[in-house]
Order: C-alpha cells, then sequence, then structure tokens
C-alpha cells in the first residue's frame, strides 16, 4: 500500500519514543485555576462572571464577543476570586479568570443531545467553546459554517500530528479510537459531506491498523495512511495528501470542498453532543531531553505550566529551553506562569546540547530552503529584505503564504532564523494592506 504525501517537506527525528508508550493520566486539578478569556484565534470572550461568584465544572465563565470567537468554561468547582492579567505564551498580559479549587469537582454539563439537525449542532458546538485543538484554536462552529456557495463534500481528520516529540493524539486515537470516529460522523453530519478520511501518519501503524478494523464496512468513512514527513499535518498538504487537491495560493481549505479537523477536536464533539461536556481540559505531552518523567496528562485549563512539570519530575539539570507545542511551530517562553489552554498540545523541555546558540552566518544561496518549503516558497528572499528592512517587498515573495511551519530553517545550514523574520515581515505587509484599505 502506497503511502500518501505531499510535495517536499523535511524528516526531523520524531523523538516521540520518549512518551507513546505513557498512556493518558489525569493531572489532578490545582487548588487555583488561571483561566485565559481569550483561548483561541478571534476576539476575546467578554467575562460572565465576578468576584465572589460560585461556579461548577462547565460553568460559562467568558462569552463569545463576535462570530469568530468561542466561550470558555471553568475547569473547576470552586469559587472566583478575581479576573486578573496574567503573562501569556506570547509575552504579553491578557485577562484571566482565577477560581480556587474546592475540591467537590461538581460539574454544570449542558443536557445529552440526540438531534441531528445542523443548526443544533453546530449551536452546541459554539455553546461548548469548542477549538481546533491541533494547535491554530480556530472556533470549530465557524469552520463548520462555509458559506452556501462553498459546497463542502471531504471531511478529513487530521491524526498525522506530525511534530516531534508530541504524543497526545496518538495517545488520543489509540485509546479512544470509537470516540475520534463519532465525532468524525458529527462533523460529516453537520457538513452533507459524501466522503470522510482519518489521516495517519505511518509511526502510528497500530492506531491505523485499528482504525482500520473499525471502519471496514464504512463506506463514507476511512482511515488512510501517510508517509511521516513534516509537516504532513498541515492544512494543505494534508488535503493534497489524501485528495490531490490543491488549495490555492491565498485560498482556504473549502475553496475545494474540504473541511479539516484535528483528531481531539472531533472527541471534543462527541462529548459535547453526546455528554454536554464543555471543551475545559485537554491532553498534554510533557516531553524531551529535559524532563524527568515523560508523559501524556489530561489537564485542566488553567493550569499552570511550571505545576505540570513538577508534577512530571521536574526539569533535568541540562533543561536550558521550554517550548509550549512542539520543537517546529511551538513558542520558547522565558517563564513558567502560564496557563496551559485550549491550544496547549505539548509541553517539549530540550537541554543545553540541543539548543542553538551560535550565531547565524551569512547565506550561500544553497537553495535547501526551498527545496525543504512545502508551499514552493523562496524563504532566502525574506530573510535577505529583512536584513534591510525591506519587509514590504517580502510580499511580492508570497510571504503571506507561509505558514511559518519551520522546514526552511530546519535545513538552513547557516542556521538563520527565516521564521522569525518571516513573522516581522508579515506583520508589516498587513499594516501596510490595512493602510491602503483605509485610503
Amino acid at each position: 500500500m502506497a503511502l500518501l504525501t505531499f510535495k517536499k517537506g523535511v524528516h526531523p527525528h520524531d523523538h516521540k519514543e520518549l512518551s507513546k508508550e505513557s498512556p493518558i493520566q489525569r493531572f489532578p486539578a490545582p487548588k487555583t485555576v488561571y483561566i485565559p478569556v481569550c483561548q483561541h484565534l478571534g476576539s476575546p470572550s467578554q467575562p460572565v462572571v465576578a468576584k465572589g461568584d460560585r461556579v461548577k465544572k462547565g460553568t460559562l465563565i467568558a462569552k463569545v464577543t463576535g462570530f469568530v470567537s468561542a466561550n470558555v468554561h471553568s475547569s473547576v468547582s470552586g469559587t472566583v476570586k478575581d479576573i486578573v492579567d496574567i503573562p501569556t505564551v506570547f509575552g504579553n498580559r491578557a485577562p484571566a479568570v482565577v477560581i480556587e479549587n474546592d475540591g467537590l469537582d461538581e460539574k454544570d454539563y449542558l443536557s445529552p443531545l440526540n438531534s441531528e439537525d445542523r443548526a443544533v449542532l453546530i449551536e452546541r458546538i459554539k455553546e461548548c467553546g469548542l477549538v481546533g485543538m491541533g494547535g491554530a484554536t480556530f472556533p470549530t462552529q465557524v469552520k463548520l459554517s462555509p458559506p452556501p456557495d462553498k459546497k463542502i463534500d471531504i471531511l478529513i481528520i487530521n491524526g498525522a500530528e506530525c511534530e516531534p516529540y508530541l504524543t497526545s493524539d496518538y495517545r488520543l486515537m489509540l485509546e479512544s479510537p470509537e470516540s475520534v470516529i463519532e465525532g468524525a460522523r458529527i462533523f460529516l453530519k453537520i457538513l452533507g459531506a459524501q466522503k470522510g478520511y482519518i489521516g495517519i501518519e505511518a509511526n502510528k501503524q497500530d492506531v491505523y491498523e485499528k482504525m482500520d478494523a473499525i471502519l471496514k464496512d464504512n463506506s463514507v468513512l476511512k482511515a488512510v495512511l501517510l508517509k511521516t514527513k513534516y509537516p504532513q499535518g498541515a492544512e494543505k498538504q494534508l488535503i493534497y495528501a489524501v485528495t490531490k487537491r490543491k488549495v490555492p495560493a491565498g485560498g482556504l481549505p473549502m475553496d475545494v470542498g474540504v473541511v479539516v479537523q484535528n483528531s481531539a477536536t472531533a472527541v471534543a464533539a462527541y462529548e459535547a453532543v453526546k455528554a454536554g461536556k464543555p471543551l475545559f481540559e485537554r491532553i498534554v505531552t510533557v516531553s524531551g531531553s529535559g524532563i524527568n518523567k515523560p508523559a501524556n496528562l489530561l489537564v485542566s485549563t488553567g493550569t499552570l505550566v511550571k505545576d505540570v512539570i513538577e508534577h512530571c519530575g521536574g526539569l533535568t539539570e541540562e533543561a536550558a529551553k521550554v517550548i509550549l507545542g512542539g520543537p517546529m511551530m511551538g513558542i520558547s517562553v522565558a517563564e513558567l506562569d502560564i496557563p496551559v489552554t485550549k491550544g496547549t498540545s505539548g509541553i517539549v523541555v530540550l537541554t543545553d546540547k540541543e539548543v542553538q546558540k551560535e550565531e547565524y552566518e551569512a547565506c550561500i544561496r544553497c537553495g535547501k530552503c526551498v527545496d525543504a518549503c512545502p508551499m514552493n516558497l523562496s524563504p532566502f528572499h525574506y530573510i535577505a529584505l529583512g536584513e534591510v528592512k525591506q519587509y514590504i517587498e517580502c510580499e511580492k515573495w508570497r510571504v503571506m503564504d507561509c505558514m511559518e511551519c519551520g522546514s526552511c530553517a530546519y535545513v538552513c545550514p547557516a542556521k538563520r532564523p527565516i521564521v522569525q523574520f518571516v513573522k516581522i515581515a508579515k506583520q508589516k505587509v498587513l499594516a501596510e494592506i490595512r493602510r491602503r484599505g483605509a485610503k
């Protein structure tokens, strides 16, 4: 059986052996949680609780404020102590609801839903605050509501988990394959799609075999095996691998009749519909050579990263960098008093030997970044223009099409920080686009 894949990409060591044999364990809910009111792309949610209010696990604490927004719920039962600004993974500070856990674990779920009506199902997913759990955190109800002229005929469940170290989706699919499948069926019902695929990388052969056995008589939904390559889990690359459809530059998956949802998001949808459970916890992989006891933990949102690390035996003496997410697209943090959110797929700790410290060198135009780029861009242009502050010129070289996967930086022999320059260029280009639109 030929493995499905896309063009270009890279093959980093996946390091998944550190945590893949660790079954999912529930992390004990902390005494205090710090739940950000914005754990998603789009408009921050508006708090609907005040200091002194009593809440339960699943109680709505912050409500959507726009079309692209997501509800936020309490992850513990207890008392709201305050609403304060706390550090975020992005280095700024943002509002969070501080709740003192009373240890009673009382629940405030919605009633189970038996309806198959599309509008009712979408409203339930919106009520429960679902977002993309692969890291993008795009509100799920928006993704499931394409314009009338965008006919969706294919659903893809993303089970690739191509980032090194991360095994949370792997363990979820291995331990709860039926829940992933039931969530996929809910998405198929909402979208009216005729075909669904669960894409699984070849380094998860056991998951593929389990899914394939369950779906062997299913004419609509099937498991497909993908080549182990980075970034196989990126939407456009996954769509091409599975369907051979090419999302146009500047376009979206719905432009080619496809919607992609993460496997963990599928399980969250199943729990929202069948159990009325809001999204207030997620599986987090804690891994890397700088952590003493790698694990896959079911963690309440609002739990501080430092507490999760301490639960896993703490940092090793050689620990040098903590990354939230995977090492390719995750963000390194300077402090550990940052809460786990709906988008925290992993906590990866690298050692001093694994962290690049030397200065980057001059570009030799070797073309390795071009050969690796899955979006067929010319990444060396972005850093060359950035070094002379010509960021706006990057627009001509399609910088806005870059998904910041880091493949270019991974293969660069000069160790140039291409992604960092891309991020700056995008900010400058967006500002220029807004300026032009204001005229």
